[in-house]
Formats: C-alpha cells, structure tokens, sequence
C-alpha cells in the first residue's frame, strides 16, 4: 500500500469505501467476457469478429447519443491511431448533452409508455422527460432517481384544484409527480408500474386472481398497492386535470374493490416495514426497493441496460423473471448485479462495462452456423432504430437545419405539429428492439415524405450540394462522402462501383446531377440505415 494512500485512508476512512469506478467497469467488462466465452466454449459455439472501427463508431454513437456520427467524426475516429481510442470515445460520448436526452427519451418510454398512448399524458410525459434529461446530465445514481419519484412530497389536504398554482412554482416536483398523473393517482396503477418498471416484475397479472404460471398472488398485488393507500380514497382524475394531487398522509392500506378484504401494506418478500410517524409508506416502499440487498432492483437495472445495447435482455422478457425464464447467464447476470450495486448504481459505470466488453464489439455479420441464436451474444444483433434516433440521424446525414422547429401539416394529433414528433409517434420504441419491423406507413414516411424529397435534390439538401459543388472530388469520391455520412462507413468495391457507373451514365435522364440525388434517396431509405447493427 503506497503512503499516499496509507495517509488518505487514516485521514479520511470513508475513501476506503470509493470504488475505483475505472477499474471496475473494466472488471465487469472482463466478467462479461469471461461468462460468454465460457458458454459459447460450452455450446460449441464460434463467436464472430471483432467489428471494425466503422461499424463500432456508429453503432456507439446511436447506443449512447441516439444519433449516427457526423462525416468528420467518423473519419476522425477512424484515422486515430491510438489503442484505447474507442475507450475514450465512450468517455466523450457520456459527456455530450445529446447523451442525457437521448437516454432520458428512450427512458421516459420505459418508464412512462402512457405519454405515447395517451394523449391525456402528452405533456406530463415531457415534464418528467425533462426531469430525466437533468438527471441523467449530471449523472444521478440510479437509486436516488427512482427514490425521488416514489419519495416526491405533495401538498396535503383534498382541495388539490386549488392548489395547481404551488406546482407551477416548482417545476421539478411537478415532473417528478408526473409519473402519478400518469397512473392515475390509483393505487393499483402506481403498484403495477412501480413493480414491473423497478423490479422487473408483472405484478399486475395478479390483480384480479393468482397469477397462474408463477407464484405472484392476488393479495401480494394489493398489499403491494397500499404503500400507495393514500391515494385510494380520492375520486378518478378527470381527462382535463393537469396537476398532481396531494395525498392523504399516512395511509398503509387498500380495500380491494368490491370486497370488504383491506390490505396493509407490505413488502414483495412478504415481510413489513417497521411504520414510523416520521415516514410515508412510500418512502418506506422505496427504501426496501433500492437497497443495495435488494434481490429484485440490481438485477432489474443491470438487466434493462443490458438489453438497451444488445437488444435482447439476459432475462427476456425483462419484466417476466421466474423459474419459467431464467436468465441465460444467471451467474453474469448476478455479477452484473453486484457491480452496479458496488458502483453506487452509477450509469457511466455500467454503460462503461457493457460497451468496453468484446462482447459488445463483436461485429453483427454472422460468419458462422453456430452464431445464430441471440440469447448466446455469439455477435451483435440487429436492432431497430426509433423514431429519435431515425430522424436525429437523417438530420446529422442530410444537414437539416433548423431541424427541431419544423413543423408538419395535416398531421390529426398535435404530437404530428413538429417533424420530430411525426416520427417519434409514427416509430414507437419496442422493448425488445431486435424484433423491429417497418411497416408500410413508416416506409412511405421515409420514402414519400416531404423533408426527404427536399434533403435528396441538390437544391435544398445541404450535403448533397457541398458534394455536388466539390470540384476536387471524383465521382467516386463523391460516393465515398454519402456513404461517409449516411452509412458511416465508406462502400465496398462493388457498392463503389455500381453507383459510380450509375452516377457517370446520368441514370435514366442522363442527368449527372439527379443521379447523384437518386443514390442518396436509396441510401437513406435502406435498411443498413434503419437499424443499429
């Protein structure tokens, strides 16, 4: 042990229990390694390549910015020499604004998915959205965010419709209370969500009777909903309320509608907080639910970040754990487990263990028979893009400017009025993005819509007139450029070749320019740019 550290541990005994975050999200990227290979050695399985710089720079930059590299940044990555150079790309990454609003969008969907079904929800889901935007920038563990939610403090008495003025005052409580708004305020509602969100656990299958594949009873649900009996004595939210209610404090019980069986609240492990005048039965909820010793929390997280960057969770469905579907690496999943807890539930750490792992960097082309079942991790699957990330991405692709202020016309919801919002609706994220179709609304969004008739002529469209214009550039090279900034990556022989001709010849107008314009509108309109891979 150095004598620096000697001092420091003497001085100031807490830093001895300050994980060194850099070393353990190196560590959990070994482990990661270490557990696959160890069943892929088992399974006969023969895993693939590595990807190359190309193929990673843009499947990270869509995982943690949610939006595909500039020309510049690409090929300033990809001339880089150094070794750790994708290391220290993630560290960049992490530290650039689109990352929290990127993660608090795909997170706002998680956690309320009402906001994009619901138009009662549309603005208490941008609320809360901005909440997590703030959240996730100044990188808040993951325990003290969903602690907030359940903890957030709401002026007392029943006279909540004269007291929405106190919540526009504070906006943060307003957000946070955003998540009862859109469950509600109804006991059952808010357990369901709370349950299957933070513990990965679909509670509500047990609302009305016994869950019949796994051993979740009716009374567990209800018992489960009273940390939020205070809540049970209010009337239905009308469809025009706006703002959040305030509770009836100190209620632990529900009566379970149309009976007279009441409930007192009590933890999913069948044990009960010891009550105190000094703390709301959610906030006794929520510290049972973040403890570090908590068998259901760690797992859940560690699972449903796992599943945001390859796809496919190792317990999949995410919120459906059982002995009917175990994990496929349970022991990995256990590690995963302990190091987020070890971490203080930091998201860089984790976000640092998955993507530094070669697992994660394994390239997406299957090379081998053996490669073809998704839950093994032999290589990266295909995953399809959202909404945020497929416009965000034609944005960086195309140039687009003033791209968050464009409006749509024609659109019947008011979430159509600006462009991002069309495909953001028209492109729902699915939890499990491995399984993305596009349908054929969302094909003629891509094919037919006006932005993209705009962005592939060279008069309107910032990238293809700089290309056009470059006289110092070949045709070829000009082919290099727009795969560069749409597929970030430059074409093969062939790809080169076959739209170079095409470009030479005029296409069939024996139009140079409008040819160029043709290989643009078939490369944003492909299916390489529609998913991550």
């Amino acid at each position: 042990m150095s004598r620096l550290l000697l001092i420091l541990l003497l001085v100031c005994p807490a830093a001895a229990a300050e994980p060194d975050k850099a070393a353990l999200a190196k560590s959990l990227s070994a482990a990661i390694d270490r557990h696959l290979a160890a069943d892929w050695t088992a399974r006969g399985i023969k895993p693939a390549a590595l990807a190359d710089d190309a193929e990673f720079v843009r499947r990270v930059y869509l995982d943690i910015i949610g939006r595909i590299p500039r020309v510049s940044e690409t090929t300033e990555f990809l001339a880089d020499k150094a070794a750790d150079k994708r290391a220290k790309l993630v560290d960049r990454l992490l530290t650039m604004p689109n990352y929290a609003r990127h993660f608090a969008f795909t997170t706002r969907q998680e956690w309320m998915p009402q906001a994009a079904t619901d138009v009662r929800f549309v603005f208490s889901g941008q609320g809360f959205e901005f909440w997590l935007q703030d959240e996730f920038r100044k990188n808040t563990p993951i325990d003290a965010m969903v602690r907030e939610i359940l903890t957030v403090k709401m002026p007392e008495g029943l006279a909540r419709f004269r007291e929405i003025d106190e919540f526009r005052n504070d906006p943060n409580t307003n957000r946070v209370a955003s998540f009862y708004q859109a469950n509600e305020f109804r006991p059952e509602n808010l357990a369901a969500a709370t349950t299957r969100i933070f513990m990965g656990v679909k509670l509500e299958c047990a609302q009305c009777h016994d869950h019949p594949f796994a051993t979740y009873s009716k009374e567990q649900f209800w018992q489960t909903a009273a940390f939020f009996g205070e809540f049970a004595a209010l009337p239905p939210v009308p469809p025009s309320f706006v703002g959040p209610l305030p509770p009836q404090y100190q209620k632990n019980q529900v009566t379970i509608p149309n009976t007279e069986t009441t409930l007192i609240a009590t933890y999913f492990d069948g044990t009960r907080p010891k009550w105190s005048i000094d703390r709301t039965p959610r906030e006794e909820l929520a510290k049972w639910l973040t403890d570090g010793k908590n068998p259901y929390f760690a797992k859940n997280l560690a699972n449903r970040l796992w599943a945001r960057f390859f796809g496919i969770g190792l317990v999949d469905p995410i919120d459906e754990p059982g002995d009917a579907n175990p994990p496929s690496h349970p022991e990995l999943l256990d590690e995963l487990a302990k190091g987020f807890v070890a971490s203080g539930f930091d998201n860089h750490v984790m976000i640092k263990a998955i993507v530094g792992s070669q697992a994660y960097q394994l390239s997406s082309k299957l090379s081998h028979p053996t490669q073809g079942d998704p839950r093994r991790f032999a290589k990266m699957a295909m995953k399809g893009l959202n909404g945020g990330q497929i416009f965000d991405s034609f944005v960086i692709a195309t140039g687009l400017k003033n791209a968050a202020q464009l409006m749509d016309e024609g659109g019947d919801d008011f979430r159509d009025r600006t462009l991002r919002g069309k495909f953001v609706k028209m492109y729902p994220a699915g939890t499990k993005t491995i399984e993305t179709q596009t349908s054929i609304l969302q094909a003629l969004l891509m094919m037919n819509g006006k932005q993209m008739a705009e962005q592939t002529t060279v008069a309107t469209s910032e990238t293809l007139s700089a290309v056009v214009d470059a006289p110092f550039l070949s045709t070829e090279e000009r082919i290099d450029t727009l795969y560069l900034a749409v597929m970030n990556r430059k074409p093969t022989d062939a790809e080169r070749e076959k739209y170079a001709s095409y470009v030479d010849r005029g296409g069939p107008s024996g139009d140079k320019t409008k040819a160029i314009s043709d290989v643009f509108w078939v490369l944003l309109n492909s299916t390489e740019f529609l998913f991550n891979h």
